[in-house]
């Protein structure tokens, strides 16, 4: 599809390229200083948790069903704990551990578990000629990080309106043996906020895969719906379980984005040998995590239904935004053919794409108006958008007013950049 620039006389795209030139300096003589770059709450929804932290106090009682929360020891974490993990991730309280805060570190750390002792019967993946992950893209960034650090090979592939294009995912799993694992965000995909299909879900679950193949099911966004019809996700632990591949999928999950972000419980879970055998690692280095911090939390947040209470007091604050990201680019764009977006039921992104060659250069314009934008091409493996036209909009943070800002700066540079790319051509 071309766009409205491409169609356009050489004379009137020249005239049309001039007018954008002059609302590009008005821009930037408002000197604006906006961020869109990282999924952060706003202020708003942080102050939604602070009764948390009037919970526990000089004269509260520190234990959790017999355990003593003050001392040493339940490194697995604390039964009010496991059990809140084992609704999140979708498998008994038994097949987790609550750990510290981040679930990116949990991921970190089992990775490297498996980097340098293999998975139980078979190679280290650090003693293998080759080891490689598949990644969705556009996918998230940190996830790409850290096999990139231990010299894992990442493989892009590419997301569907159902999740990982998954012909794709079969065909290289199927050829490819030295492929040892696959990140998913399996609901409201950071960052198109796909949610990935009842038939996606059963694929990746039932595939035929090496023995030491896993997914990581960072499940990051299980509870962030803007309505309260948001979309449902297939337990995939069942699906694993009765097709015999139990072993391949590691949960994660944390709350992060429900109470205090760096300061919540970060929640591992899978089949009962993955755990054991993660933790006989994790706890060479960590007698236990901050179990009173866990504990204010399930007091706080007892069960899956007060954590969806709560998510919904997060949404009166979400919805406007996400709704100003929609009104905004159908406004500006909608009729120009210089750009797609995507329209998510929740989670924390909106996934942007500009003409082919266009992302950096829209966000480099965007960042000498005054917004900063997640960089251009970070939504792939290296950095290396193969199109360069991904961006990754971050609609959270801002305030409303703030956020319009920064999406009327966006339409502006693709705009003239679309223009630009179709001058360039001729």
């Amino acid at each position: 599809m071309q766009t409205m620039y491409q169609q356009m006389e050489t004379e009137e795209l020249k005239a049309a390229i001039e007018q954008l030139e002059r609302e590009v300096e008005e821009t930037r003589a408002k000197e604006l200083k906006l961020d869109m770059a990282r999924g952060k709450p706003s202020p708003e929804q942080v102050d939604i948790s602070r009764p948390m932290l009037d919970i526990l106090n000089s004269g509260s009682d520190l234990t959790d069903e017999g355990i003593d929360c003050s001392n040493y020891g339940c490194f697995e974490g604390i039964p009010s704990a496991r059990r809140l993990a084992g609704e999140f991730i979708g498998v008994p309280p038994e097949q987790t551990i609550v750990l510290g805060s981040s679930s990116l570190n949990i991921m970190q750390s089992i990775l490297i578990h498996y980097w340098e002792k293999g998975v139980p019967g078979y190679t280290p993946w650090s003693k293998l000629d080759h080891a490689k992950f598949l990644c969705p893209a556009p996918g998230y960034d940190r996830h790409f990080g850290i096999t990139a650090d231990l010299g894992i090979e990442n493989i892009p592939v590419p997301m569907t309106e159902a999740g990982p294009d998954m012909d794709v995912v079969e065909r290289l799993v199927a050829e490819d043996d030295s492929i040892k694992g696959m990140f998913c965000v399996p609901k409201y995909s950071n960052p198109t906020g796909v949610t990935y299909s009842d038939e996606t879900v059963r694929r990746l679950a039932t595939m035929q895969a090496a023995p030491d193949f896993r997914i990581v099911w960072d499940n990051a966004y299980a509870v962030h719906d803007l309505t309260d019809e948001g979309d449902v996700l297939a337990n995939i632990f069942d699906i694993a379980r009765a097709a015999g591949n139990e072993d391949r999928i590691l949960g994660v999950a944390s709350t992060s984005k429900i109470t205090f972000p760096g300061a919540g419980i970060a929640f591992f879970g899978s089949s009962p040998s993955n755990v054991a055998e993660v933790a006989s690692t994790l706890k060479v280095g960590l007698i236990s995590a901050n179990k009173l911090n866990q504990l204010m939390h399930t007091r706080f947040l007892p069960d899956l239904d007060a954590v969806r209470a709560h998510m919904r007091k997060h949404a009166e604050f979400l919805r406007p935004r996400f709704a100003a990201v929609e009104r905004k680019l159908t406004e500006g764009l909608a009729e120009t053919g210089c750009a797609t977006w995507t329209h998510p039921n929740g989670g924390y992104f909106v996934s942007f794409d500009g003409p082919e060659g266009s992302a950096k250069r829209i966000a480099a314009l965007c960042a000498e108006l005054g917004v900063k934008l997640t960089p251009a091409g970070a939504t792939w493996p290296y950095g290396k958008d193969p199109h360069d036209t991904n961006i990754r909009i971050a609609p959270t943070y801002p305030s409303v007013e703030e956020l319009e800002a920064a999406l009327d700066v966006l339409v502006l540079a693709t705009k003239l950049v679309s223009a630009q790319l179709a001058l360039e051509e001729r």
